[in-house]
């Protein structure tokens, strides 16, 4: 270790400790609210909140001139992330940017930082694609999961004498999320002059649900034909309850095969990570030499495809 870095690692930790002292063990006196040093009606902006409100719209108005967006307003709200577009986009160019310095700083002692820099630095895009894909797969399913309840809430509301519309309202405020804010959706786009019936059909194909599609059929041909409507959604009811019975045995019996293919898949990254971290030299012939570099790229690629191969290997549809 250079005397440099180590003159500089005891400042930092000096520092640190100034920090904690004067912050934590002594604490400045106490001050006056900020709002009440402030006259009525009167908004603080700070120096921050205005930098990050200009960036924020100009991010907007960039990529809102492009038709099909990474992070869209869309995606966002299926994945049950409450941020603007643009806003989202600052935070992944932050995570970003804090990435490709601990990449430098990886990379410092071996000369490797601006190589390790890039890879860092596409990581926070790539995980906050997958991030986003995660949670609107877990909303999907939650999604999935609750529509025998709300079919039997449905019911018993028709039963007790409520209209539709004034059922699924009711249905609105008493289910969980997201089956929630899907119906206060679907109630907000019929106050606005949109039939229930198509309504209900865009929601099952938001969420991607073919039991939710039942439903919406359902009520479809309840309103151009007429009949017992709760009669007609115990048996979709009784029908989606046998169909999650049939998917939960079918999960339990691939259960093994996804966490096979979990170890398989992440496996291989560990080890490299582990070894990075600890013999930072014994990967220096994958950077420094072009025969080195095409090697990593390739078991990239083929670990890219693997994983694909696998998820698709160990995916059953129902």
């Amino acid at each position: 270790m250079s005397p440099v870095t180590l003159v500089g690692g005891i400042a930092i930790a000096l520092l640190a400790l100034l920090v904690l002292l004067f912050f934590v063990v002594s604490p400045p006196a106490p001050r006056v609210a900020r709002d009440r040093r402030l006259a009525p009606g009167v908004e603080h902006v700070s120096p921050l909140s205005r930098v990050t409100q200009k960036t924020t719209a100009v991010i907007e108005s960039a990529v809102s001139r492009r038709t099909s967006r990474l992070f869209g307003a869309q995606r966002l709200e299926l994945a049950g992330i409450r941020t603007e577009p643009s806003g989202f986009v600052v935070l992944v160019a932050s995570a970003a940017c804090v990435l490709a310095l601990l990449g430098v700083l990886i990379g410092f002692a071996n000369g490797t930082s601006l190589v390790w820099a890039i890879l860092l630095a596409l990581l926070a895009p790539v995980g906050a694609k997958l991030v986003v894909s995660s949670r609107t797969s877990r909303r999907r399913s939650r999604f999935g999961d609750q529509v025998d309840d709300t079919v039997q809430l449905m019911a018993g509301s028709l039963r007790a004498g409520h209209g539709l519309s004034r059922t699924v309202g009711a249905v609105a405020s008493e289910a969980e999320s997201p089956t929630s804010e899907e119906l206060a959706r679907v109630v907000n786009e019929v106050r606005l002059g949109r039939s229930l019936a198509e309504s209900l059909s865009v929601t099952a194909r938001r969420m991607q649900s073919d039991d939710f599609e039942w439903v919406a059929q359902a009520v479809a041909i309840n309103q151009e034909t007429g009949g017992n409507l709760a009669e007609v959604l115990d048996q979709v009811g009784k029908t989606i309850r046998d169909r999650n019975e049939i998917r939960r045995q079918v999960r339990a019996l691939s259960a093994e095969g996804r966490l096979s293919a979990i170890v398989l898949i992440a496996l291989p990254i560990v080890v490299f990570l582990f070894l990075i971290i600890v013999q930072p030299a014994y990967f220096n012939a994958f950077f420094t030499t072009p025969l080195g570099v095409v090697a990593l790229i390739l078991a990239v690629v083929l670990l890219i495809v693997g994983s694909i191969w696998t998820a698709l290997a160990v995916r059953v549809r129902f």
